[in-house]
Parts: structure tokens; C-alpha cells; sequence
């Protein structure tokens, strides 16, 4: 029995040790805050999609490439204007003259990991089609249920400036992403790098360091890290006072919930521990819950307002010790 439980955690510690190594490998590759590496890992080991909203030009799409090819998965991109369809995004039957039938097209969903452009610029139909396919994990067509990657991670992003021709995420669809993330702009040195000897030590692509056989023996361990119940009722806690504050038209769900412990657990996994700790739920409130919150007042999707509200019950909330 022992040496059971010592082989697992040998396997466990090499797993932890081959992420540490994505983590290093991807920030040679993008100039920006460590934190969001490590909440970009933690959100694929926890089976979560990404929202992205941050002008453009911050290194958005090299960070998804990077971090696609550093985790050995393989990867798409899809550009969303005001006409795409559906079927541009999930493929469609096609007649076969040669053998005399429809046979269906995948479309550029079917990978492990997709970029998913200026999601807000899309018709709504589209929007909806696409993330029902990220919830449910197949696209049906003619009858049929073709099956995602089982690796299937969505890396959407969104231009908060910009917002001309745009259909704006309705509440509901954005509760569907475990995290929503803003790059920011690059400190001084790291811009100065970005224009100076930055491009010549990028023009080579990440190795892999990872597969796809990693990656699903990482997402199993994920579900193992322990997370104590008391940590468990301090995210209810926290979750429940949201719902009942005056300033909140649209509190936490049960799925934020269990998105928020999710997220935790993979990134305490990131942090190589095997555990989550206050600091872990503490830390994820603001990527986790801040696209889930409406204000009662103020402009829709008030990030900012609904931060500075969930940091306001967060400091109320006793901290289980």
C-alpha cells in the first residue's frame, strides 16, 4: 500500500515539476504579470474557458499560441465579425459527388485549444451556437453529436473600448467562463525589452513541454487537491452575501461557486501545492467572480464597480482559520 501511494506521489511530483517548467518556458515567451501565467494554467488545468477583455496589441494571441504549443496542445483561431455563421465556427454537412452523400465538415472548433477573437463582434446566433458547443462539449448537426476534444479550452477576448458593431455577452453566457482576465500594459523594462532584443529571442516557438497525455493526468490531479470545508463554506459565504447585497442587481450563482473552487484547486496545483488555502480563494475572487457580478447602479458590465462591491464583502466575511 505504501509503495501505491509513493508511486502516485512520484508521478504527482513529476507532473509538478513539468508544469513549473510550461510556466518558465511561457514567460520567456510573453512580457507581462506572472499572476496571469499562473491563472491562465490554473484555468486549463480546472477544465475552464478564458475571457479575455483588453485593448488590442497587449499580446493577446501570443500569449494563447505560446501557451498552446508549451502545453503540446493543438491549436485554432477564429476571427468573429458581424457576418459569421454558425456553421463558419462549427462546420456543416457538405455533399460528397463521389460517393453520392452529405458527409459532415468540421469546423475550427475542433481542437484543444481555440482563440476565439473579438467574441463580442459576432451575431448573436453565432455567439450562442458557439457557446453552447463549450458548455455541452459536442456539436450536433443532421441528427448526430460530434464530440469536442476532451482538452477542449476557449481563450475569448473582448475589446472594452471599442464597442461599434459589437453584441455585448448577456449575463448567462458570460457566467460560463471560470475566469476573465485583463493583461494590462507592460512595465517600462519590459517594453524597452519588447523593442530592443525581444523579438529576435522569440522568433523560434516554444517548445512543448507538456502533451496531451500530461494535461489529462494534470486535470485528474486537479480534482484530487484538497479543499477544506471550512474554505468550502467561506466561498458559500462570500457567494450568498453577493446575492443579498442592496447593490447587487445579479449576485454569485451556485455555478460561480463551484467555478471559484475549481479554480483554487488548479491553482494551488500551479503553485505546487496540493491543497487550497484563503490566500488561493482570496487571490481568484476578483478573475473568477468580477464578470458574474451586476451592479444594481451604474454602467452593465461594471467590472470595476462590481470588484470594488465583492473586495467590500470579501473584508466583512470572516476568514476560516
Amino acid at each position: 500500500m505504501e509503495s501505491i501511494q509513493q508511486s502516485n506521489q512520484d508521478e504527482l511530483g513529476q507532473l509538478l515539476a513539468l508544469l513549473q517548467q510550461a510556466h518558465q518556458s511561457m514567460a520567456r515567451h510573453w512580457l507581462g504579470d506572472d499572476f496571469v501565467i499562473e491563472l491562465l494554467l490554473a484555468s486549463v488545468i480546472a477544465k475552464g474557458h478564458i475571457l479575455m477583455v483588453d485593448v488590442p496589441g497587449v499580446g493577446k494571441t501570443t500569449l494563447a499560441k505560446s501557451m498552446a504549443k508549451v502545453l503540446g496542445l493543438d491549436f485554432n483561431r477564429i476571427q468573429f465579425t458581424n457576418d459569421i455563421l454558425p456553421a463558419d465556427i462549427l462546420g456543416g454537412s457538405i455533399y460528397n459527388s463521389a460517393e453520392g452523400k452529405f458527409s459532415f465538415s468540421a469546423g475550427p472548433i475542433f481542437t484543444d485549444f481555440l482563440l476565439a477573437d473579438e467574441i463580442n463582434r459576432g451575431p448573436t446566433r453565432s455567439q450562442s451556437a458557439f457557446l453552447q458547443a463549450m458548455e455541452e462539449g459536442f456539436v450536433a448537426a443532421d441528427g448526430v453529436s460530434y464530440p469536442l476534444s476532451p482538452l477542449f479550452t476557449v481563450i475569448a477576448t473582448q475589446n472594452p473600448i471599442d464597442f461599434d458593431s459589437t453584441n455585448p455577452l448577456p449575463e448567462a453566457q458570460l457566467d460560463r467562463f471560470l475566469t476573465s482576465i485583463q493583461l494590462g500594459y507592460p512595465a517600462l523594462d519590459a517594453e524597452m525589452h519588447l523593442l530592443n532584443d525581444y523579438s529576435r529571442s522569440v522568433r523560434e516557438e516554444p517548445s512543448s513541454v507538456l502533451n496531451k497525455e500530461f494535461m489529462t493526468r494534470l486535470r485528474e490531479a486537479c480534482e484530487e487537491v484538497y479543499l477544506h470545508e471550512d474554505l468550502a463554506r467561506y466561498i458559500i459565504d462570500i457567494s450568498r452575501a453577493s446575492r443579498e447585497d442592496p447593490r447587487v442587481k445579479l449576485g454569485i450563482s451556485p455555478r460561480g461557486s463551484m467555478h471559484l473552487a475549481s479554480a483554487c484547486k488548479g491553482y494551488a496545483l500551479v503553485k505546487g501545492r496540493q491543497q487550497v488555502i484563503a490566500e488561493d480563494v482570496q487571490k481568484l475572487i476578483p478573475a473568477v467572480w468580477n464578470h458574474r457580478v451586476l451592479p444594481r447602479h451604474g454602467r452593465d458590465n461594471d467590472s470595476a464597480q462590481a470588484h470594488e462591491i465583492l473586495q467590500d464583502i470579501v473584508a466583512r466575511t470572516p476568514v476560516p482559520r
